[in-house]
């Protein structure tokens, strides 16, 4: 499973975060979300809320 998240769409909102924080993050440096680690996509199963949620859709997941 891969796991995106378009810098050019984000706003950091931080709803990914909320919603899957094993995965998401909002970088402080860039203020927009970054993948932590997508292979806790795996057993989370959070990434999918995650992506419905994000309010520009800036989330993808790839299998």
């Amino acid at each position: 499973m891969d796991i995106t998240v378009d810098q050019d769409k984000c706003i950091g909102c931080g709803a990914c975060e909320k919603i899957c924080p094993a995965v998401f993050n909002i970088d402080e440096t860039i203020g927009k979300s970054v993948v932590v680690d997508p292979e806790a996509c795996e057993f989370a199963g959070c990434c999918e809320a995650a992506e419905e949620n994000c309010p520009e859709h800036a989330i993808k997941i790839i299998e």
